[in-house]
């Protein structure tokens, strides 16, 4: 077998835990497989590396950036294979230009566009542990890139994809994919399976076990993940394609508190308004989730959204530098909001899904601020104070418990 494993920054943070990690892949290539190993930078690192840069300027570039940044998981990968050769066994670190790993142009934020694989083969033929920068990549320029936060787990997943492994592991500080998040609901059950779409919709909402450009690479070539703990043997949680044939209503519930909601008021009621508006966050990279727009009244109307709080003071600017060209009154924002989210495939073919949800909150007197719906999830913003309370309601609400 060919296994692909990835291991996050907090699993390699020491001394200890990086030969720990080491014994785990020693464990799998002495049973006859094939390991490609991906690392994250160790512990805090990259956000260590973030704060130096802005010792040095508040505004750094972005291209600087990546190649400071990109440090970070050159140390974890060439001290893993250190550690691997001194238990005997045959291990080499690669960076991403090494393979290559070809990205796009676009630093701190850039995408994957091909794997060489050929370099990683030869390694494994000669039965190295091949131990592979997790989060970077390098492009037409041969300058290094990075692919965002959660990066490691796109490079896992596009390894295994490149390589058509066997299996890809992605290890983590916690044994699996949970109904909740287990540090706010203490009874949160571990689900054994799940499927690509219902884990894209909790890596989207703020669970932080996967990266949601992971999932979606995932979901296109067909690669089954296994969410397992880097400091338990546990039984994690399958990521696939196709789950049990008898869905439950709700798979589980998600909070997401890196959200604002923006509202741009008085705009003219006519064609063409919320294609400017909308437009013009898309071209400056922002993403927005739910959208209300009010009824028109006196030719004027108000359309509200949310978009990531880390994007709220860029998008609040934008917005203000084109009030005229949007014909907007005003625009205002709130990021003291948050979303919670009840996730399951099995809510299609089940009414009175919402009705429960809103029974839930009502119950506590949580009040809904905005709402949005999928085939898969049913979304609503509440005040961020509310946020955990919310959580542990609607989830005995759908008698989520162990």
């Amino acid at each position: 077998m060919l296994i692909v494993k990835k291991f996050g920054g907090s699993s390699v943070a020491d001394r200890e835990r990086i030969f720990n990690v080491a014994a785990r892949c020693i464990e799998d290539y002495k049973k006859g497989n094939d390991v490609v190993v991906v690392l994250s930078a160790m512990g805090k690192t990259t956000d260590g590396l973030i704060a130096k840069a802005h010792e040095i300027t508040p505004n750094p570039s972005k291209r600087e950036l990546d190649m400071l940044l990109t440090t970070g998981e050159q140390v974890s990968v060439a001290l893993m294979a250190m550690a691997i050769q001194s238990m005997g066994v045959q291990a080499i670190s690669l960076n991403a230009a090494q393979i290559p790993m070809t990205t796009t142009t676009a630093y701190g934020q850039a995408k994957l566009k091909r794997i060489d694989s050929e370099r990683i083969r030869h390694e494994l033929d000669s039965r190295k542990i091949v131990v592979i920068t997790g989060f970077q990549g390098v492009n037409k320029y041969d300058d290094l890139t990075t692919l965002g936060r959660g990066g490691s787990d796109t490079t896992a997943v596009a390894l295994a994809a490149a390589l058509r492994a066997d299996r890809c592991e992605i290890y983590t500080d916690v044994d699996g994919v949970y109904t909740a998040d287990p540090r706010v609901v203490p009874n949160a059950r571990k689900l054994s399976e799940i499927s690509y779409d219902e884990m894209l919709e909790f890596a989207s909402l703020g669970a932080k076990v996967l990266h949601n450009r992971s999932v979606e690479m995932a979901k296109r070539y067909n690669v089954e993940l296994a969410v397992l703990s880097s400091l338990s043997c546990a039984e994690g949680t399958i990521v696939k394609e196709k789950t049990k044939m008898e869905k439950m209503l709700v798979s589980g519930v998600a909070v997401d508190k890196n959200t604002a909601r923006i509202s741009v008021l008085g705009v003219k009621d006519e064609p063409g308004i919320a294609f400017k508006l909308f437009d013009l966050l898309a071209r400056h990279r922002i993403n927005v989730d739910i959208i209300i727009q009010s009824i028109g009244r006196e030719n004027q109307k108000d359309i509200s959204f949310t978009v990531a709080r880390t994007d709220l003071d860029e998008a609040m600017a934008l917005l203000r530098e084109n009030m005229e060209v949007l014909t907007a009154q005003a625009v205002e924002c709130n990021s003291a909001v948050a979303k919670i989210s009840i996730i399951g495939a099995g809510m299609t073919s089940n009414p009175g899904v919402a009705a429960k949800m809103f029974e839930a909150l009502s119950g506590v007197h949580i009040n809904i601020r905005m709402i949005a719906t999928s085939e898969i999830r049913i979304t609503v913003l509440i005040d961020e104070e509310d946020a955990n309370r919310a959580m542990r309601v609607v989830h005995d609400a759908f008698s989520l418990a162990e």
